[in-house]
């Protein structure tokens, strides 16, 4: 999720979105030469966010703000949004809803309009300055602090605003790529919604979301989602249909070979839901071949190097499921450096070893250097 993505700007095919901006209805027609002509040191704080650095960025906007460097209405926006987001990874999340409080609640208001203000954005430049992730993170806070209720209604509007203002414009008005780039967003406030749901066990309405999305999509993501609330529900039978659907869909798209060394995203999917299908059934072994060929394709997979340790866990190999864990901290730290897969260590540590508090001590330590700031340190400490 990327806080310089506004509703009038589009994302480059870098995980780091280039800003535009454009008087037509689709701006991506017309980009911006770079992220810092949109908005005052915008590429520093992109840079900032990818590295973890969120407290830095609070700094960086404190002192924009104190010495006046933001010019225009969307830079503002552009620079709360940072400001918000580096709060809600730090858990302060009072903070971040005082940040809120200084905004009209409705992010549709006409003072968030680039029309509203024609001496700052001349040739009829038009459309919403409200960044999408500020949106979003609009309707994700209520959540944190302890309002689940508001925080859907929210992300149910979210997703509302997104079919009905965004995917259901005239398709000559608009480029494949902001298309693209809305049912992304789509997706991801629909993983939102049942990540909710699934917080309560409401089975019936994740699986009934998530067949109403399949049903018109092709999407092997969205697909496999099914398969998981499916396996949780108690569907295996369920899981395994939509498991085989997912293979059917990654063989389409690669033309039927399934040997191709393209798309490895799409064959680890694959791989992954065959293993899960195996660690359900107790099939550990299998699991672990699975999890190994994801593995080889893409040597930073961290969920089949999570679940691999797991499965040799399960087979009572403690020494080399800390091995692989270890390793995968060493190789690609900026990926394994999880509180998931640090809290599996520190459990195979306790098992392991009986000097284990030392050996957790150290790597706290180790964690400390170079973790990035929204890391939980307290999961070293189970």
């Amino acid at each position: 999720m990327d806080p310089s993505e506004s509703e009038s700007l589009p994302a480059s095919s870098s995980p780091i979105n280039s800003a535009s901006a454009s008087a037509v209805e689709d701006p991506l027609s017309s980009p911006y030469a770079s992220l810092n002509s949109h908005c005052h040191d915008l590429s520093t704080l992109q840079d900032l966010a990818c590295r973890g650095a969120w407290r830095t960025i609070l700094d960086k906007v404190a002192r924009s703000r104190s010495l006046s460097l933001l010019s225009r209405p969307h830079e503002h926006l552009i620079y709360l949004t940072f400001n918000v987001l580096a709060l809600v990874k730090l858990r302060r999340f009072a903070d971040a809803q005082q940040e809120f409080e200084t905004l009209d609640d409705d992010l549709g208001s006409k003072q968030y309009q680039f029309e509203s203000f024609p001496d700052q954005y001349p040739n009829n430049k038009s459309g919403s300055m409200v960044p999408f992730a500020l949106r979003w993170l609009h309707a994700h806070l209520p959540f944190t602090l302890g309002d689940r209720q508001l925080s859907l209604d929210r992300l149910y509007v979210l997703l509302h605003f997104i079919r009905d203002t965004k995917l259901s414009r005239n398709r000559d008005s608009v480029t494949e790529i902001s298309i693209d780039l809305w049912r992304k967003r789509e997706t991801f406030v629909i993983n939102s919604i049942v990540s909710h749901h699934l917080t309560l066990k409401e089975f019936k309405v994740c699986l009934y979301l998530l067949k109403s999305e399949t049903s018109k999509l092709e999407d092997p993501f969205m697909v496999s989602k099914l398969g998981y609330v499916q396996m949780q529900y108690g569907d295996l039978e369920g899981a395994k249909r939509s498991f085989e659907l997912v293979e059917k869909m990654v063989e389409k798209s690669e033309g039927g070979d399934a040997n191709s060394n393209s798309n490895s995203n799409l064959k680890n999917l694959v791989g992954r839901n065959k293993a899960l299908t195996y660690l359900v059934g107790k099939d550990y072994v299998s699991a672990v071949r699975e999890y190994e060929a994801c593995m080889e394709r893409d040597a930073s997979d961290f969920v089949a190097i999570n679940n691999k340790a797991l499965c040799l866990m399960y087979l009572r190999d403690l020494s080399d499921s800390i091995k692989v864990l270890e390793s995968a901290l060493e190789r690609v730290p900026t990926v394994a450096l999880n509180e998931t897969l640090v809290v599996n260590l520190c459990s195979m540590y306790e098992l392991a070893y009986v000097n284990h508090a030392d050996i957790k001590k150290t790597l706290s330590t180790w964690i400390a250097r170079v973790a990035p700031d929204d890391f939980d340190t307290s999961c070293t400490r189970i």
